[in-house]
């Protein structure tokens, strides 16, 4: 089995090689730290399975994976995270990720996981599995941050991260007008007048460290 792993620690890519290489199908390992180098991979090779850092240095996860679901639409990808499952998982696995996991699980569930992805199934937690179930339900009121875009919602977590328009600008290669755009139309759907607002209510659901 070939995987690419893309996370932007080689101590961390090397812990994950190491935790995998004990499975005798797994003997086959890519890298990339970044998502440039992520893209040019998948271009270029077949890979069975790519594990995913939703925090790169030149670009979100959530794009990343979306541009490689692009060259290779069946591709499994593993979304990791540092962030709790209540601020990224189902956002992930709605942008069509075959799971989630958390970088403080336990070895074996990192095991478990990509074999489940790469037969073909999608790995997520119990706590995961009863949220998207609760989201199903009929009268279901979903939270304001949920009805945003995903280039909302990275834009308001940066917002709620301390960033101004100037730095999110140049961290999503995108004009400053844009931005304030996506702030405007963020602002009016979760109905806030101000950055504060936004700032306390993605604190108080810890969308933001």
């Amino acid at each position: 089995m070939k995987i690419l792993i893309v996370d932007d620690h080689p101590v961390f890519r090397r812990g994950l090689k190491l935790v995998l290489s004990e499975e005798p199908d797994f003997r086959n390992f890519g890298e990339a730290s970044n998502a440039l180098e992520a893209i040019k991979k998948v271009h270029e090779q077949n890979w069975d399975a790519v594990i995913l850092d939703i925090n790169l240095p030149d670009r979100n996860g959530l794009d990343v994976l979306s541009d490689l679901k692009n060259i290779r639409p069946k591709l499994p990808v593993l979304i990791l995270s540092i962030h709790s499952e209540d601020q990224i998982a189902i956002r992930a696995l709605k942008s069509d990720a075959s799971g989630y996991l958390n970088k403080d699980s336990a070895p074996e569930e990192l095991v478990k996981a990509v074999k489940k992805v790469i037969e073909g199934g999608k790995y997520i937690s119990n706590s995961v599995a009863e949220k998207l179930a609760i989201s199903l339900r009929t009268g279901y009121e979903k939270p304001p941050h949920e009805i945003l875009s995903e280039r909302e919602y990275q834009v308001m977590c940066m917002i709620s991260s301390g960033k101004n328009v100037k730095e999110i600008a140049k961290e999503l290669y995108l004009n400053t007008r844009t931005i304030r755009t996506y702030r405007a139309r963020i602002l009016e759907k979760m109905k806030m007048k101000s950055n504060t607002a936004l700032i306390h209510y993605a604190i108080k659901n810890r969308l933001v460290d």
